[in-house]
C-alpha cells in the first residue's frame, strides 16, 4: 500500500466571508483546485468532505453540496466527514486510504466551514459538542472556557506563563502579516497580547481575547493522485509518514497537560518517517489557543513537559528559529474555519515545500510537519510532508 501524493491546492480568503454558506465556498474554492492540478472534474474518483456544522447551518449532507457546488463533479462518490476541529485531516486521511486501497487514483479533498453568520454565544454553544457534554456542557465561555481551565492548571504546576502565551500570540500575528489569506493580519505585538483591556478582555480563566483562535469562513481544497499518477503530474509532496492517535473525549479521564496521543501521534510518524524534529524545515501547528501551541511544544519534543515557555523565550519557533512554527500565522491569525482548517494547515506546509509561499516563503524548506487536533486533544493527527517533484 502506497500512500498518495498532493499534487494541486486552493484556498480562499479566510474571515468574515460574503458567501452566504459552505456550498458556495466550495464553489469558490474547487475549481482552482482542479485548475491547479491541471485536471478536469472527469479526472476525479473520488470527494471527501470536511464540514464540522453541528448546527451552523441547518442544510446538512455537506458531502453531497461539492456537486451542486460544481455540477460537474454531481456523480462522483462523496463522502463527508466530522471529527470535531480535525474534520479537515480525518477527510484527508479518508482519501488518502481511499486511492492507497486501489479504488480511485485522484481524489478531492474539501474542507469549508461557515461560522460567521452565526452569533457569537451560539458559536461556543456549537463548539462545545466537541466535548463531553455529560461532564463538560456547563462549562463557562463555552470551549474557550475548557482551554482556560487547561490554562490555569498548566499555570498551577508551572508558574505563570501568561507573558510566553503572549509571545506566541504575537509570534502568530507576525507571521500572518505576510500571508494573503489570514482572517486577521495585525501585528498585535507582545505588550498589547500581555495586557488586559477593553479590546483584550480576559475571556475564560488566564486567556485573553488575543489567545484565541478566529471564528472565521473560509474553505480549502487538496487535489491527492497515486504515485505513479502523481510523478507524471506538474508537483508532487509526498507524505513521508502520517499517523493519528486518540485519547478518551472527557478531559476526567485523561491528564490533558500530558497531551498523551498528541505525543504519540507524533513519535509515530517521526518514527514511520525515519527522521527526528531536526530534519524538519517547519511545523504547521493547531493553535486553536495559545496555551495549545505551548503544550504542542513539549508534544512534538521540543521541550520537556512543563518547559514549553522556554521554546518561545528562546525563539526557537520564530522564522528565524531553529523550528519555525506557523508561519501562515496559525489558526490565530490565518483563521479556523473548523472543517477546512486541517486542510488549510497541509495546503500552506505544501506551499513552502514547492516554493509558492510568497512573503510567507521560509528559505530551503524541504520537510515539514503538519499538527492538527480535534477536541482538547481528542483525536490528534500528524504528517511529515516533503516534495518530490
Amino acid at each position: 500500500m502506497t500512500d498518495p501524493m498532493i499534487v494541486g491546492w486552493s484556498h480562499t480568503r479566510f474571515g468574515r466571508s460574503d458567501a452566504p454558506d459552505t456550498c458556495a465556498l466550495m464553489a469558490e474554492a474547487v475549481p482552482q483546485a482542479l485548475d491547479h492540478a491541471g485536471i478536469t472534474a472527469a479526472d476525479v474518483d473520488g470527494i471527501f468532505t470536511g464540514v464540522f456544522n453541528n448546527g451552523f447551518s441547518r442544510q446538512d449532507f455537506q458531502g453531497a453540496l461539492v456537486g451542486m457546488a460544481v455540477p460537474a463533479l454531481a456523480h462522483v462518490p462523496a463522502t463527508r466527514y466530522e471529527n470535531a476541529c480535525a474534520t479537515g485531516s480525518a477527510a484527508l486521511h479518508g482519501a488518502m486510504d481511499f486511492i492507497a486501497a486501489g479504488r480511485g487514483r485522484i481524489a478531492l479533498v474539501v474542507g469549508a466551514e461557515k461560522m460567521t453568520a452565526t452569533p457569537t454565544a451560539e458559536v461556543g454553544d456549537i463548539l462545545l459538542g466537541a466535548s463531553f457534554h455529560a461532564e463538560e456542557a456547563q462549562i463557562d465561555a463555552g470551549f474557550a472556557g475548557l482551554f482556560g481551565q487547561i490554562a490555569a492548571s498548566y499555570f498551577q504546576q508551572n508558574g505563570d506563563r501568561s507573558q510566553e502565551l503572549a509571545m506566541i500570540a504575537a509570534k502568530n500575528h507576525e507571521n500572518g502579516m505576510l500571508n494573503p489569506y489570514a482572517h486577521m493580519r495585525k501585528d498585535l505585538g507582545v505588550a498589547f497580547c500581555n495586557t488586559i483591556s477593553d479590546r483584550n478582555p480576559r475571556v475564560a480563566g488566564p486567556l485573553r481575547r488575543s489567545d484565541c483562535s478566529l471564528i472565521s469562513d473560509g474553505a480549502a481544497v487538496l487535489v491527492l493522485a497515486d504515485a505513479d499518477t502523481a510523478l507524471t503530474m506538474r508537483r508532487a509532496i509526498a507524505f513521508r509518514a502520517r499517523a493519528q492517535a486518540n485519547d478518551p473525549l472527557a478531559l476526567s479521564r485523561r491528564d490533558m497537560l500530558a497531551m498523551r496521543a498528541a505525543r504519540a501521534a507524533w513519535t509515530q510518524a517521526l518514527d514511520r518517517a525515519g527522521v527526528t524534529l531536526d530534519d524538519l524545515s517547519l511545523v504547521e501547528a493547531h493553535d486553536c489557543f495559545t496555551i495549545a501551541e505551548m503544550l504542542e511544544y513539549e508534544a512534538m519534543g521540543l521541550a520537556e513537559p512543563g518547559q514549553g515557555h522556554r521554546v518561545i523565550r528562546d525563539g526557537v519557533t520564530h522564522r528565524d528559529g531553529r523550528l519555525p512554527v506557523n508561519l501562515s500565522g496559525g489558526l490565530k491569525s490565518r483563521g479556523h474555519p473548523i472543517g477546512a482548517t486541517g486542510v488549510s494547515q497541509h495546503v500552506m506546509a505544501a506551499m513552502q515545500l514547492t516554493g509558492d509561499a510568497g512573503d510567507m516563503q521560509l528559505t530551503g524548506a524541504t520537510m515539514a510537519g503538519v499538527f492538527n487536533m480535534g477536541g482538547a486533544a481528542v483525536t490528534n493527527y500528524v504528517s511529515i510532508l516533503e516534495r518530490v517533484r
